[in-house]
């Protein structure tokens, strides 16, 4: 096995971020790539204009690659918001006002996961408050992804660079995925284990594995040290996608590194071009 024996997409929300929007699906084709992933590219905006909607399938459909991916609306990502659903107030309103806007989009694409950030902890809330307020939009979302025939992902983000954010190791955000899945009836909720974020936070990779494959609904990849490109830092990403496959995950392998200082399209060496288009 190996990198070769992965289903790999492409983060167009960190890599090709050189280039507009609605050039990088097709720069993501040039490269050998067929699907790509996306973080909810209006951070300003939950409910962009249909046109601006329209725009991006159609970029999406031209250069010929799958939408595989999809955040919902998480505020200033990247910058100081780590998702808005656990947050009481206006941000909380304008998840909820994503919610249909994003699953329309992901389904008029065929995309068949949608990525709930959690939300930062807000001084002078209870965290209980921000827990209740974040199931309850979590189950909403559940039910938008249910409606067509995706998975809701919850993924863990890491404590150094997201000190306010609750979920910081892979059992907490399990623990919403349980909660979410029983509170829906739906079962449809999944972890999403990004390797770079469960690595910063120093938990043991294989053992996460052997835990939580059977609850995992996608991967993404980054090498640690420095977010970058497998080979870039210390971590045996080849082996550990290799124990997830063993431990029956089939799913897509995010890669949602950062390019360095170089174009993005030079940053994939450490994949074959033959091995870049999904099978």
């Amino acid at each position: 096995m190996g990198f070769a024996d992965q289903r790999f997409n492409v983060n167009l929300s960190i890599l090709f971020t050189e280039l507009p929007l609605l050039e990088r699906p097709a720069a993501a084709a040039a490269a050998g790539f067929t699907a790509v992933e996306l973080w909810w590219p209006w951070v300003d905006s939950p409910t962009p204009e249909r046109s601006e909607l329209d725009a991006l399938k159609r970029a999406i459909e031209a250069a010929g690659v799958q939408l595989t991916g999809l955040n919902f609306y998480a505020g200033k990502l990247p910058g100081p918001d780590r998702g808005a659903l656990s947050v009481p107030g206006e941000e909380s309103e304008r998840f909820r006002a994503n919610i249909d806007v994003a699953a329309d989009l992901a389904a008029s694409l065929g995309c068949k996961a949608l990525n709930a950030l959690y939300g930062n902890r807000v001084e002078g809330v209870d965290p209980a408050e921000q827990d209740a307020l974040a199931v309850e939009n979590l189950v909403l979302a559940a039910h938008a992804a249910d409606r067509i025939g995706a998975i809701l992902l919850l993924e863990a983000l890491n404590k150094p660079e997201s000190p306010l954010y609750p979920l910081v190791s892979a059992p907490a955000a399990i623990g919403i995925v349980d909660k979410v899945n029983q509170a829906s009836g739906l079962g449809n909720a999944r972890f999403l284990m990004d390797l770079y974020h469960l690595s910063m936070n120093g938990e043991d990779l294989p053992q996460a594995i052997t835990a939580y494959a059977e609850k995992t609904g996608h991967v993404q990849i980054a090498d640690n040290p420095g977010r970058g490109a497998p080979g870039t830092g210390a971590l045996p990403l080849e082996d550990l996608l290799d124990q997830l496959a063993k431990a029956g995950y089939d799913g897509w392998v995010g890669l949602e590194y950062k390019p360095g200082d170089r174009p993005s399209a030079e940053a994939f060496a450490w994949l074959p071009a033959g091995a870049r288009a999904a099978r």
